[in-house]
């Protein structure tokens, strides 16, 4: 199947070995390594025959939370040179999921919410940080003028300060160690089996956010392999029970800082997790508390609660601290016609 751009051709991949035909233009072409790491069914490229690539992006089918697939698709690996370059690869995509049986597509996300999704909306005035989806500004556009509209919402919000803290921490962990309860960092040494348990617990903790699917440890182990090396352990902290993982956070600083040539003040508090048998105690509070108390000892000064969902209980502990920075969108398509 090909579609016409001012006589470009579209062309349809399959296999990561036919990204290297794709030649570079506006756009780069995707990385073998991406496409290899989420899987897609497909990926589709919008070539100008002189310039180059004009947009791409590749396709899945969307999984619930038991791993079984649904009638959603999925659009990600987004992006596009303008909004007809962009409209016309998310229109094609858009069929390409309605000839497959689906009946809504959802983007941009690369595969689940494991990896990359959501576009940046608000940008305010803080600069990127680290491992924070960015995108060009008119990219929104290029969804909207395809007929997607917001589906959910994400906030990334700064504490400025990392002197204060939860006065009501040093009680709470008394309470917690009480329960068996003790919090630990991240053992390099051993990094493959603690983050083995990381994603035992994550699989149980977020069973029940908005899109969640399962991953594989293999996939999971995959994704956090590139930034062990970059691992501060004091800002990775394991809540054990009993020999059981019970709760995590990570955070790591934000390197994007160094790459401005800017003082080092900053960490990334990027995932926060609790056993669901451990909800309500006020883990999770004590988790970010104790981060942000380590991250100052080490000379940080503010810390980023990074891309939380609207209703997440994240968002709430981080409200104590922080104020909203950022805000990015996930949007969606009804492929039903009326």
């Amino acid at each position: 199947m090909t579609l016409s751009r001012a006589g470009s051709p579209f062309s349809t991949i399959d296999r990561v070995e036919d990204l290297a035909s794709l030649r570079a233009g506006p756009v780069e072409p995707l990385k073998a390594e991406d496409f290899l790491l989420t899987g897609p069914s497909r990926h589709l490229a919008l070539q100008d025959p002189v310039g180059g690539l004009l947009a791409r992006c590749s396709l899945w089918r969307a999984r619930d939370a038991h791993g079984e697939p649904t009638t959603a698709g999925l659009i990600g690996h987004y992006a596009a040179l303008d909004a007809d370059a962009g409209r016309a690869l998310l229109e094609h995509a858009s069929d390409w999921h309605r000839s497959e049986g689906c009946d809504r597509v959802i983007g941009p996300m690369d595969g689940s919410t494991w990896h990359r999704y959501r576009l940046l909306t608000e940008r305010g005035t803080e600069p990127t940080f680290f491992l924070e989806p960015d995108n060009p500004d008119d990219w929104p556009r290029h969804f909207a003028d395809a007929g997607f509209a917001p589906l959910a919402t994400y906030t990334s919000a700064l504490n400025s300060d990392l002197r204060q803290f939860d006065p009501r921490s040093d009680r709470r962990r008394s309470e917690l160690e009480r329960k068996g309860i003790t919090i630990r960092t991240i053992d390099v040494e051993r990094f493959h089996v603690d983050l083995a348990a990381i994603h035992e617990l994550s699989l149980a903790a977020f069973a029940d956010n908005f899109l969640f699917s399962p991953i594989s440890l293999e996939a999971f182990v995959a994704s956090y392999i590139p930034i062990r090396p970059l691992l501060v352990p004091e800002l990775v902290l394991l809540a054990e029970q009993r020999g059981q993982l019970v709760g995590f956070i990570f955070a790591i600083p934000d390197l994007m800082e160094s790459a401005r040539g800017e003082p080092r003040r900053t960490v990334v508090l990027k995932s926060l997790a609790v056993h669901p048998s451990c909800a309500g105690i006020g883990l999770g509070g004590l988790l970010v508390d104790d981060c942000q108390r380590a991250a100052s000892k080490l000379g940080f000064e503010r810390a980023i609660h990074a891309l939380m969902h609207e209703t997440n209980l994240s968002r709430r502990i981080s409200a104590r601290y922080g104020t909203v920075i950022r805000r990015y969108t996930l949007y969606e398509k009804s492929l039903v016609r009326e």
